[in-house]
């Protein structure tokens, strides 16, 4: 499916706030709420809107400290890069994973409470996977930006 003006204008505003209604949406874009429905309904069926969620503040819930770890694995079969994806993806903590071309294998986004918090998670589930090799971790001091809108 293409993206036309009006879709890309829609995944805009939903990027920004998605519990608007389909009738402030409709009167923003200047179309029916019958259209803008079913505008809504199919972005979803094509996979552009994947899921709508509420972005919660970290420090309201006690999720206080936010670290970036690169980890380094024993091996690069498809079957550990594949093991240690399914098994890094039952964390909770692991709040982004991804597979890295470079030094390391993965970078992991990962909020705990506390120091203490993430040190217990590190030793006694993350560093004990079968195939981690090294974890080096880096500890969020400040965050100046985060963003979830795409720029389209």
């Amino acid at each position: 499916m293409m993206l036309d003006e009006t879709d890309t204008k829609l995944l805009r505003i939903l990027q920004h706030d998605a519990t608007l209604s389909n009738k402030e949406l409709a009167f923003r874009l200047h179309k029916s709420i019958a259209a803008i429905h079913e505008r809504v309904k199919k972005l979803k069926q094509q996979g552009y809107i994947k899921k709508t969620v509420a972005i919660l503040d970290r420090q309201k819930i006690n999720m206080g400290l936010i670290s970036f770890s690169q980890v380094f694995l024993k091996a690069h079969t498809a079957e550990v890069l594949n093991e240690f994806e399914k098994e890094v993806a039952k964390f909770p903590e692991v709040m982004e994973c991804y597979q890295m071309a470079g030094s390391y294998d993965f970078m992991l986004r990962i909020a705990t409470k506390d120091m203490q918090a993430y040190h217990e998670f590190l030793r006694y589930r993350l560093a004990v996977l079968p195939h981690v090799n090294t974890v080096q971790t880096y500890f969020v001091l400040s965050e100046t930006k985060s963003e979830t809108a795409y720029p389209i």
